[in-house]
């Protein structure tokens, strides 16, 4: 019985799980990354339709990426996004992306936002 109330202490004391809102990510998204990113076209950053399971790096058309992010090897997934997103430097330093995301609920709604965006058009 002990370590049952341990148990709903440790509950009670987590904070809220709250699933992902795209539609909440894309408010955010246009707030905070459409001055350098779209979804359709390549601006200062590169565009984000198909970015999920694309190797970072290399959007079509885009070439204005560092050299670490080119040598990189990573594929846009959801946790490397996330990673991202909360600390792009720490995840590839000398990148060249200045801003971050630092709460995890916006970045959450931001990456099931991007999820949402069809592949690229060939």
């Amino acid at each position: 019985m002990h370590k049952t109330f341990a148990t709903l202490a440790l509950l009670a004391a987590a904070p809220f799980a709250q699933a992902a809102d795209a539609t909440r990510g894309q408010a955010i998204y246009q707030a905070r990354c459409a001055a350098c990113h779209s979804v359709d076209f390549n601006g200062v950053g590169p565009a984000h339709r198909g970015v999920f399971g694309r190797l970072a790096g290399t959007a079509k058309g885009f070439a204005n990426y560092s050299a670490a992010l080119k040598r990189s090897g990573l594929t846009w997934t959801e946790a490397n996004l996330d990673r991202w997103l909360a600390d792009p430097e720490a995840l590839v330093p000398g990148q060249s992306m200045g801003i971050s995301l630092p709460d995890a609920g916006e970045r959450a709604d931001v990456i099931a936002f991007l999820r949402t965006l069809a592949r690229a058009k060939e």
